[in-house]
This record gives structure tokens, C-alpha cells and sequence, in this order.
């Protein structure tokens, strides 16, 4: 029975993917079909951002109260609901509403998926799931792409997207029974509990400042933005660094960037196995020193740019296990009891990062230069080292 949820947990890693890059594949034929600027995307992601943010920080108190198994059924089918309203939104305002349920379904299964797995799993199965979250992300563009080679157009992309959204849904409601009473396998240091009402009922959720009090919670916290900071600011700029500073061709560095993205799904799936033999300390510094290499890479004059090329994969296998990593590490860190309210909050500080820092670079890339990108990703590299010695020394 363990395995088979394990196994419905893994599909709902690939579901979880598939509608994260939907809107950045549809967006240049919907800008045209809604009549409204390219520049409009940056409006509707926002509004997801911010409430994935909101529903992540309500994510202790609502699994408290109904459980992980029903939230992460509840979230998907919220998910499932907005995409299928993506798909028959009649313009770009429609559009923005509908991104609130969107952003709340998303931050709901997010968090109360990844605690679920780091108090209940072995590391490597957190790799493992994040590296399938990477599958499902690279399948949902295809979907969009098979509905709008074929004359379908977006709305059948997201209606693709939505209906695989509410088979998982069943599926989630089928397997209600097997989130009960499961006990946990990862370290008999922390204590064995349950998934049920009465377990649930002797907590209370501790709230933004509860997890600012814990001691190590502002470190683990920082070490999240920064590393957030660190992704989407190397994926979303990649392309735009070889063609400004490289002289890279436009064509090429489009096709190039996504190497970033390879490294990452990649290095996910080899660090499954690597945690196996290495510690989530380890792990995460095993990452920072290839991000470091990688970000050093990029100054060398190499034939062919292949410097920034090799740089990126690079830096996309050592961002590979530090987020699952540090999420897989918490309940270690500071208890079973806190683990759910710090991961809520590490989601909210996750999609913080991603969603200000890269346009900061932005503005940097257009006011001073962006030759700086390698160098702002060393300086959250550096921040979130620093982060991670102290919460050792703290916590460790």
C-alpha cells in the first residue's frame, strides 16, 4: 500500500509540471487572439505568483485541519477547475481572475506535497519526484504545441492540460485512504505519528512569526529565496546573455538556455542516487560548489562561447539537488511538529525570489550592462552559503 501511494504521489509530480510552462508556450498566439500587448504575460504569471504565495503560507493551517491527502486533492481540482477556465476565458481580464484559483490550487499541492514527502520518504525519492516535476514541465509546452500544430488552438492546450489535471484528481480522491496512518520510514530520530485527525488536532499552526522565532528558520528561509533567486534568473536571462554579451546568434542561444533546464531534470535524477550515500548537508554543498564551477566556467574564453554553454549545464546540475534537498532536510532540522509551517513558508519565500528577482536583474542588464549575470548569481550563491553554514552551526 506504501508503494502504491508513493506511486500516486510521483504522477502527481509530473501533473504538478505540466501546466507550469503552458503560459509561456500559448502566450504569443493568445496575445494575438486577445488583442493585448506580449508584455501582458508578465501581468497573469503575477497574479499567480502572488496568490501561490498566499496559499502557501495557508498551507499549515489547512493541512492541520483536513489532512495532506485532501489538500492536495482539493488544490489539483482547483488547478484543474482554472485551467479548464483558461480555456474558455473570452479575454485578458477573464484571464486574471481566473489566475487567482489558478495561484492558490498551485501553492496548495506545492507545499503540502513537498513536507508531506521530506517527513515520509527517503531523500532520494525527493529528488526522484523533483526530477519527474522537470518531466512534466518539458511535456506541457508539447501538449500546447500538438493543439496548435493541429489548427486546435490555446484553449485546447489547456483543456488537454485540465483534464489529465482532473484523472489526477480521481485518482488523489481514490487514494484518500492511503495518506491515513502512514507511518513514517526516513529516521528513527523523529517521532512516529500519523496523518490523521487526532495527530493533526494536538498541533496548532505556528503562523509567519512562529516560524520566524524558531531559531534557524530565518537561515533555512534566505537559503530559499537566494537559490529561487538563482534559477529563474539564470533560466530567463541565459538566452538573452549569449546573445548581448557572446554574440551568440538568437537561434542558437534559444536552444542553448534550455541545456539549463537539462542539467537540472538530469543532475535530479542522478542525485537520487547520490543521496544514498551523502547526507542533505552534503548534498546541498555538493551543489554550491558546482554552481560555483559553473559560474566560473562561464568567464572562460573558450572556442565557440562553449565556456557559457558548459557554465549553464553546469550550474543547472548543482541547482539539481539543493531545493529538494533543503526541503527533505527540514523535519531533520527542526521537527515533524514545525516542518509543515516552515515549508509553507519556504514556498512563499521560493516564489518570492522567482518572481523578484530576475526583472531586478532585468533592470540592471538594461540600466548598467548585462555582463553582471554571471556575477548576480554568485552573489546569491555566496548569500545562500553563508545561510546554509549558519543554520549547521545552529541546527545541525
Amino acid at each position: 500500500m506504501a508503494s502504491l501511494l508513493l506511486a500516486v504521489i510521483y504522477v502527481a509530480f509530473i501533473s504538478l509540471g505540466l501546466p507550469d510552462a503552458l503560459l509561456g508556450a500559448a502566450w504569443p498566439t493568445m496575445s494575438q487572439d486577445l488583442a493585448v500587448p506580449v508584455s501582458w504575460a508578465g501581468g497573469i504569471s503575477a497574479v499567480i505568483s502572488m496568490f501561490t504565495i498566499v496559499s502557501a503560507l495557508l498551507s499549515d493551517r489547512m493541512t492541520l485541519k483536513f489532512g495532506a491527502g485532501r489538500v492536495t486533492a482539493v488544490s489539483v481540482a482547483l488547478t484543474a477547475a482554472a485551467l479548464a477556465g483558461f480555456s474558455v476565458a473570452p479575454n485578458y481580464w477573464i484571464l486574471l481572475l481566473i489566475a487567482v484559483p489558478y495561484g492558490l490550487g498551485a501553492g496548495g499541492v506545492d507545499a503540502a506535497l513537498n513536507n508531506y514527502v521530506a517527513v515520509h520518504y527517503e531523500s532520494r525519492h525527493m529528488s526522484w519526484l523533483h526530477c519527474m516535476w522537470g518531466v512534466g514541465a518539458s511535456i506541457g509546452p508539447y501538449i500546447m504545441g500538438f493543439a496548435l500544430s493541429n489548427g486546435q488552438g490555446w484553449p485546447w492546450g489547456y483543456r488537454y492540460i485540465a483534464i489529465l489535471q482532473v484523472v489526477l484528481t480521481v485518482i488523489l480522491v481514490m487514494s484518500l485512504p492511503l495518506w491515513k496512518s502512514r507511518k513514517h520510514t526516513v529516521s528513527e530520530e523523529r517521532a512516529s505519528a500519523s496523518d490523521d485527525s487526532s495527530s493533526r488536532a494536538e498541533r496548532k499552526p505556528l503562523g509567519v512569526a512562529g516560524v520566524l522565532a524558531i531559531r534557524g528558520a530565518k537561515e533555512i528561509l534566505i537559503m530559499f529565496f537566494c537559490y529561487c533567486a538563482i534559477e529563474t534568473t539564470a533560466g530567463l536571462w541565459a538566452s538573452s546573455y549569449m546573445v548581448l554579451h557572446g554574440g551568440v546568434d538568437k537561434i542558437t542561444a534559444a536552444s542553448w538556455a534550455s541545456l539549463f533546464y537539462v542539467g537540472i531534470t538530469v543532475g535530479r535524477g542522478l542525485s537520487g542516487f547520490i543521496t544514498m550515500k551523502l547526507s542533505d548537508p552534503a548534498m546541498i554543498r555538493l551543489g554550491q560548489v558546482l554552481v560555483l564551477a559553473g559560474i566560473v566556467v562561464m568567464f572562460v574564453p573558450l572556442p565557440h562561447h562553449l565556456g557559457i554553454v558548459i557554465g549553464l549545464v553546469v550550474v543547472g546540475l548543482g541547482c539539481a539537488p539543493i531545493y529538494p534537498c533543503v526541503i527533505h532536510s527540514t523535519p531533520t532540522y527542526f521537527g515533524e511538529e514545525n516542518s509543515q509551517a516552515i515549508v509553507g513558508v519556504q514556498m512563499a519565500c521560493a516564489y518570492m525570489g522567482s518572481l523578484l528577482m530576475p526583472p531586478v536583474f532585468g533592470i540592471i542588464a538594461q540600466y548598467i550592462t548585462i555582463a553582471l549575470y554571471p556575477w548576480y548569481l554568485l552573489l546569491f550563491l555566496v548569500l545562500m552559503t553563508v545561510m546554509h553554514e549558519s543554520l549547521r552551526k545552529i541546527r545541525g
